[in-house]
């Protein structure tokens, strides 16, 4: 999801003075799901959720017996897509006893359309990452922000690692994004579109190119460079114009989850900038089968070794205090939340406040589990310009100064590039930082990977608890690099490795400290609980629960408790087991 404002300046004299940069000139601000009207013998499609584990020849069978067409089916998640003129039909369907859930599927708008203007620029090659010498990289405010330059320093530009971004049609044409892309992997999900196909002539901004710049620009002396510049990105279409069916999303996660060899997208990350917000359970709007799938999509993703990660959302809601309001998928199973950050007056008044919650972001101690940049409107249209200079070839851009406040990245087919703000820029860049530590630690369990960019998060607010604006913190590349667990530092590559002989274990690290770590092993992936009980015996926090992937999975101290003797239990495999958790305070 991402957040757009309005330039009512002369867009002419805007594009000479910055030359390939543009501002998004639409102004929304969420997005709520969004039904078609019904209509007598209407063909429609379902998505299901198998009864059992898995969607096999039961399914296909009760699909076949009842005169509809099987559209998708995904084996492994147990999720399938039927269409159907048959108003009777999931009634039926639901009578089989071959589903366990079943809706109409529907259409919603999951992003805000956006128009833009821009120029081109020409792309230069560069083999090792010297971002220094961008065009724009003094208005990068974003990579600064999470010192992504320490962790180039380091070494680490994302090399090997996947990153698979649900969205609109890409920009396989854009100099800093074509090089990383994975033509071959690529893939529309859009009935009638191909995956670098969406609304507007070449000059249109584009989401998706966007967040895949802020992922893994190149660096290439010209524009910007992205988070991990050497990344592979996988572009999945899964909306139009910002809107898409749950079963598109659905099937781009599970297309992106499975490996190249079972012809899937191979990703290591997936990054959805894009949401909605629903009542919980469906409410009255019928989605309640099609969160569950959502949810159950997320999970088989984790239960792949996949990480998804989601923007939190732009509506500014409490979600600890959002009554029966969740938003989605943000807080689909084991997906991470990202809220949104920025600097107010940047340009003008250096070096800036980055982490300072937006003014849109959805935020909540159960949503958020890093912040990071965003961009932030606070002085939205306030007089006063602010030049900033551009290299390669030098000169200087002057611009209002509230302008430097979003987040500039690559934007559209004719090679342009954009300002833009949301927590649709927030994610990508967690997942830019993820796919320097699947380079830094192949085969990382995505347990592992969640409690490193938790664990070298920096906290803004100076506490020591879980914040409501940041989650575990404000995110760092250099930190999440540089920083060393001892568990993975000696851990082997291959992931079949990491996973324990045949047992369901559970251990605590750091006990009598003031963070505890909870770590439990599966011998395969599958559904886990971690709950944390007090002396009474009274369950204080629920630290898990969803599926989770084979291997060793640390979960972080999250908890906001007073000090004193606990005890974490892990349900999973049909076994429980409980173990002493001591915590100490600050």
């Amino acid at each position: 999801m991402h957040k757009s404002w309005r330039f009512i300046p002369s867009l002419k004299a805007f594009a000479v003075i910055l030359g390939a940069i543009a501002v998004l000139s639409l102004s929304i601000s969420g997005a709520w799901a969004q039904t078609a009207g019904d209509s007598p013998g209407a063909v429609k499609k379902y998505v299901f959720m198998s009864s059992g584990a898995t969607w096999g020849a039961a399914q296909d069978a009760a699909i076949a017996r009842l005169g509809a067409a099987l559209d998708y089916r995904h084996a492994g998640s147990g999720i399938g897509i039927a269409t159907s003129a048959d108003p009777d039909f999931l009634k039926a369907a639901m009578k089989s006893g071959a589903f366990s859930k079943g809706g109409e599927d529907f259409m919603v708008q999951w992003q805000a359309p956006e128009q833009a203007i821009a120029l081109e620029d020409t792309d230069i090659g560069e083999d090792v990452v010297n971002a220094s010498n961008d065009r724009f990289i003094n208005a990068l405010w974003n990579m600064q922000a999470i010192d992504a330059p320490g962790a180039w320093a380091a070494g680490y530009d994302g090399t090997g690692a996947r990153v698979a971004v649900l969205d609109g049609g890409t920009c396989d044409l854009h100099p800093d994004v074509a090089p990383n892309l994975d033509i071959a992997r690529s893939t529309s999900f859009v009935p009638g579109f191909t995956f670098n196909q969406d609304t507007g002539p070449a000059t249109a901004f584009r989401h998706a190119c966007h967040v895949a710049g802020i992922i893994a620009a190149v660096d290439n002396t010209i524009g910007t460079v992205g988070v991990a510049p050497k990344a592979t990105i996988i572009a999945v279409k899964v909306l139009h114009n910002g809107s898409g069916s749950f079963g598109q999303v659905i099937s781009g996660i599970l297309y992106a989850a499975d490996p190249i060899s079972a012809g899937g997208g191979g990703a290591n990350i997936i990054n959805m900038s894009l949401g909605a917000t629903f009542a919980k359970g469906g409410g009255n709007t019928g989605a309640g089968a099609l969160v569950a799938a959502m949810n159950q999509a997320v999970n088989y993703a984790t239960s792949q070794n996949v990480l998804v990660v989601c923007s939190a959302g732009n509506n500014g809601i409490d979600m600890d205090h959002s009554g029966s309001i969740t938003s989605i998928p943000a807080q689909s199973g084991s997906a991470l939340s990202i809220s949104a950050t920025g600097p107010t007056n940047w340009v003008g008044n250096p070096p800036g406040n980055f982490s300072q919650p937006a003014t849109y972001t959805n935020y909540g101690h159960q949503a958020v589990w890093v912040s990071a940049p965003g961009g932030n409107d606070v002085n939205f249209g306030l007089p006063g310009n602010c030049g900033v200079a551009l290299v390669s070839p030098p000169g200087v851009a002057v611009q209002p100064c509230w302008v430097w406040d979003f987040v500039l990245s690559p934007g559209s087919q004719s090679g342009s590039y954009f300002f833009a703000e949301g927590t649709s820029m927030a994610a990508p860049h967690v997942s830019g930082v993820a796919a320097l530590l699947v380079q830094k630690y192949p085969g990382i369990s995505v347990g592992d990977l969640k409690t490193l960019i938790a664990q070298t998060a920096v906290n803004p607010d100076g506490g020591n608890g879980a914040s409501p604006f940041h989650g575990h913190g404000f995110l760092n590349a250099n930190n999440a690099v540089s920083g060393t667990m001892p568990q993975l530092a000696a851990k082997p590559a291959k992931p079949e490795v990491m996973a324990s002989a045949g047992k369901v274990e559970l251990a605590i690290y750091g006990n009598g400290g003031a963070s505890p770590q909870i770590a439990f092993t599966m011998p395969a992936s599958g559904p886990a609980r971690v709950d944390l009980y007090d002396v009474a015996g009274r369950r204080v926090a629920e630290l898990f629960n969803g599926q989770a992937a084979a291997g060793r999975n640390l979960l972080l101290w999250t908890t906001s408790l007073r000090q004193g003797t606990y005890f974490a239990r892990l349900t999973a495999g049909g076994v429980q087991t409980a173990k002493q958790v001591v915590f100490l305070g600050q």
